[in-house]
């Protein structure tokens, strides 16, 4: 995979999915914030929380399956999963553990290969090799998005990336720039790449944060002594 990132047509897939990442997790604030997978990409640089760090078979700070996460229940108030589900030997497991993991209100970001775009064509020609990422399982979107409905999950945003057809060298994507501007507007469902930000709600229960900005917290009221009057100030009173 990491080969793959290196290659021209990883960079044009790499730079508009860092993009999405960033301009999505800069604004999540939490805690603790996990990457499955793909830990040779930083998907969530531009995030703030304190806790950042990456889970995978091979490679990261925790050595670990996606689909089997030695992580607490309700601990993440973010996870990210590059590319996650189209690789899992149990893709609906894998969401079903990060429900699990995520406290309620956690926000989850996806990535995953649109299997109705050019990129989805490319693959049904490819399946047959080992190569990345054509010997993955391209999931619907539909699909993605009625797992994550049956889990509690909410929509929050997303979008579809790379309309460019999945040509290997970067002279030939630059010649179909054009369709990353109208595809959005004309093929809204062809992007080779979909990107999803979804919430974990729970039944009855609504986090509200606080308003930080351009508002100082107001000092604490001190809470005056409880201690019994002594025998002088009784006398002073007297």
């Amino acid at each position: 995979m990491r080969t793959w990132f290196d290659s021209e047509l990883g960079q044009y897939v790499l730079a508009r999915e860092q993009a999405w990442f960033d301009a999505v997790s800069v604004d999540l604030f939490g805690f603790n914030a996990m990457q499955a997978g793909h830990c040779g990409v930083d998907c969530l640089r531009a995030n703030r929380m304190p806790h950042r760090f990456c889970a995978g078979p091979d490679e990261g700070e925790l050595r670990c399956l996606s689909e089997q996460l030695p992580i607490a229940s309700q601990s993440l108030d973010l996870l990210a999963l590059p590319h996650q589900l189209e690789f899992s030997a149990n893709p609906h497991q894998l969401l079903r553990e990060a429900e699990r993991v995520l406290r309620p209100e956690g926000r989850l970001l996806i990535a995953g290969f649109n299997p109705l775009s050019l990129w989805g064509v490319r693959r049904v020609f490819n399946r047959r090799t080992a190569d990345w990422p054509w010997r993955g399982r391209f999931i619907h979107l539909t699909r993605i998005k009625d797992w994550l409905a049956l889990l509690g999950f909410e929509l929050a945003g997303g979008r579809m990336a790379c309309y460019a057809p999945p040509l290997e060298h970067a002279a030939w994507i630059r010649r179909f720039a054009f369709l990353e501007a109208a595809g959005d507007r004309w093929w809204a469902l062809g992007g080779g790449v979909y990107l999803i930000h979804a919430v974990k709600r729970v039944h009855g229960m609504r986090l509200i944060a606080p308003k930080w900005e351009g508002q100082w917290l107001p000092r604490p009221n001190w809470v005056g002594s409880t201690r019994s009057p002594t025998r002088n100030s009784l006398k002073n009173n007297g």
